[in-house]
């Protein structure tokens, strides 16, 4: 019997020194991309998160107007854990983002404003793993995400962002790494930045004690180690967190 060979994923790029993280919800980060994040600020990288919502729908028994402000608490908290000091939010709708002009628009402003090398954002297919039917959400703001770094670029694709807010292209853009996809090509070390990711995650504890009957810490430990150590078999045996990476 042949013995099947995995596929190893590639280490990610280290030769950057700013990134901009763009989702559309507080908590999807923390989903997946926390303990990477937590090695590259420990590394003395700069990391900036955007969403474009407040995650003002996600939670069924808190309505929107009190839900917004409690979760863009508990995403500065978080982000805190792993180093990110700046977070931004566009105020997008929340469950009908809609991927158009506008939208990219906003995370191209922010591009160059930021001027990362590095853009990073969450799974833009229609589903995860092929199985599971991603969000309307989720596949707006990646798709915009990975069309706004080239439209950062470009002088006269949205020529207001000189105009009105004297915001100059930034060509500067030279990956961008989508977290939670189905067809990884690299990955980083998750070991250093594990345990502050779970502590990540759980500064939306408002959030899991709505999605899960399950003790939220047992819930995030288990999620995030277990994802990590799947990772692992194609990662030289290093629990990871992977990414899809697009070169521009």
């Amino acid at each position: 019997m042949t013995e099947q060979v995995i596929e190893q994923l590639a280490p990610m790029p280290e030769d950057w020194t700013r990134a901009l993280a763009v989702v559309a919800h507080p908590d999807d980060l923390e989903y997946g991309g926390a303990a990477a994040i937590a090695g590259w600020t420990d590394g003395g990288r700069e990391v900036v998160y955007l969403l474009a919502t407040r995650g003002e729908a996600g939670i069924d028994t808190i309505e929107p107007a009190k839900c917004a402000p409690l979760r863009e608490q508990e995403q500065r908290a978080s982000a805190a854990v792993v180093g990110v000091s700046t977070v931004e939010f566009l105020d997008h709708q929340d469950g009908v983002i809609e991927y158009g002009t506008a939208l990219r628009r906003d995370i191209a402003a922010a591009i160059r404003r930021h001027r990362p090398e590095l853009v990073i954002t969450l799974n833009h297919r229609d589903t995860w793993g092929g199985t599971a039917w991603n969000t309307p959400d989720h596949r707006a703001v990646g798709r915009a995400t990975l069309d706004a770094a080239g439209d950062a670029g470009n002088r006269w694709i949205f020529p207001e962002l000189i105009s009105e807010r004297g915001l100059e292209p930034w060509s500067g853009v030279r990956w961008v790494a989508v977290a939670g996809s189905s067809s990884p090509t690299h990955a980083v070390d998750a070991t250093a930045g594990m345990e502050r990711s779970i502590q990540s995650l759980l500064a939306h504890r408002t959030y899991i004690e709505g999605l899960t009957d399950q003790d939220p810490e047992t819930y995030c430990r288990g999620f995030l180690t277990g994802n990590a150590q799947a990772t692992a078999a194609r990662f030289g045996g290093r629990p990871a967190v992977a990414f899809e990476l697009f070169g521009r």
